[in-house]
């Protein structure tokens, strides 16, 4: 529905550098986000004046009054910030809205933050681990590190985070670019500066090799680098360069192809096993019972990408399966709007599950003899 007059925002305190962080240069962030939402932005110092859709306009508005309160610490706004806050006030009005259908009592502009959907993240009670700040379990968790703070974005990646710091072994599932092994990385990382654990270890398996990684050049390590180079890349961001250089070279941090887990006991570690899609049942069995005493494990994956070769079941998509409802372990399930890199990646991914979905539709509809189509 169309505003017969704008929605009117006043910016408090009047602070003349906070207003250019959050305008930008050349209105450029204003400019992003009257794109993104479809309206247009006017403003005359602190005050802004939000033409278009009523209710967009009103999740304009509070996302400038979030984006505003960013600019407090001094920190510039970048058009990565932008996207990623736009990403998440999207996201909210869709759980906002289907919350509000189906209690009329709810506001899904309330600064309130929902309660966890159990279709989404399940945390049994049980064997958990306490709570960093119990008392403040639903406010805002920050991860910092040693170079910077990472913000959990929306309400899947922030009980994602959550889960992993109260659970021992914890699942991160869904598509590419939602954050599952970011956060997992800047978890472990500030596990470990924290005195939590004493190493941790990146795990992946290397499929695309077939696990037989002797063929190539250099040490364990130098074999499947390529393979954990988003984890290294994390590391990086979060410690420095030479710091993790450092860290690996006395064995704090440690690499390894997911077959050479086989026999080990991990205590007091901090385990994350990524692209867990292409484990086999019996990997992943092996994998879950190497966890020893004070470790945490995150598995991540995206059961959309999995290479296993044929007559292959992914063990991501068994253990889903196997392990629902155990005391002790989280699963936290993404979706295509939790994507926080560009626009059109969320865009890519709908546009596959589209597609699948359509597919699977005509695999199961019966043919003209009313037998159905064979699978073979």
């Amino acid at each position: 529905m169309q505003a017969d007059s704008p929605y009117r925002v006043d910016l408090e305190p009047n602070n003349t550098r906070r207003l250019a962080a959050l305008c930008g240069q050349f209105d450029e962030h204003l400019r992003q986000i009257e794109r993104r939402l479809n309206i247009e932005i006017r403003n005359r110092g602190n005050q802004f004046s939000i033409f278009g859709d009523t209710a967009t306009s009103r999740i304009a508005g509070h996302l400038l009054k979030t984006l505003y309160r960013d600019t407090d610490a001094g920190a510039e706004l970048t058009p990565d910030d932008i996207h990623l806050a736009l990403q998440q006030a999207q996201n909210e009005r869709h759980r906002g809205s289907t919350s509000h259908s189906r209690n009329p009592h709810h506001s899904p502009y309330s600064e309130q933050e929902p309660t966890m959907s159990e279709t989404h993240a399940q945390k049994p009670a049980g064997q958990q681990k306490p709570a960093k700040d119990q008392d403040n379990l639903h406010s805002l968790t920050l991860i910092r590190t040693k170079k910077c703070t990472v913000k959990p974005r929306g309400q899947h990646q922030q009980d994602y985070v959550r889960a992993i710091q109260t659970h021992d072994i914890n699942f991160g599932v869904g598509p590419a670019g939602t954050g599952k092994t970011y956060l997992a990385v800047a978890c472990a990382v500030e596990a470990l500066l924290n005195d939590e654990i004493e190493r941790i270890l990146l795990v992946r398996p290397a499929v695309e090799a077939g696990e037989k990684l002797g063929f190539l050049p250099g040490d364990l390590s130098q074999k499947v680098d390529p393979y954990l180079r988003p984890l290294y890349d994390a590391l990086y961001e979060m410690l420095g360069f030479e710091t993790v250089g450092k860290l690996i070279e006395r064995s704090v941090i440690e690499v390894a192809p997911l077959a050479y887990m086989r026999g080990r006991t991990l205590n007091n570690s901090f385990i994350i096993l990524d692209e867990s899609q292409n484990t086999t049942r019996e990997q992943m069995k092996m994998f879950l019972t190497r966890i020893g005493f004070g470790s945490t494990a995150v598995i991540t994956g995206d059961p959309s990408q999995i290479d296993l070769p044929r007559g292959h079941a992914s063990g991501l998509k068994h253990v889903i399966d196997v392990l629902k409802g155990v005391n002790g372990i989280s699963f936290t399930h993404f979706d295509s709007k939790d994507v926080v890199r560009h626009p059109l990646v969320q865009r890519i991914v709908e546009a596959y599950e589209s597609s699948e979905e359509a597919d699977n539709k005509a695999n199961t509809q019966p043919n003209r003899s009313g037998l159905g189509n064979r699978q073979d």
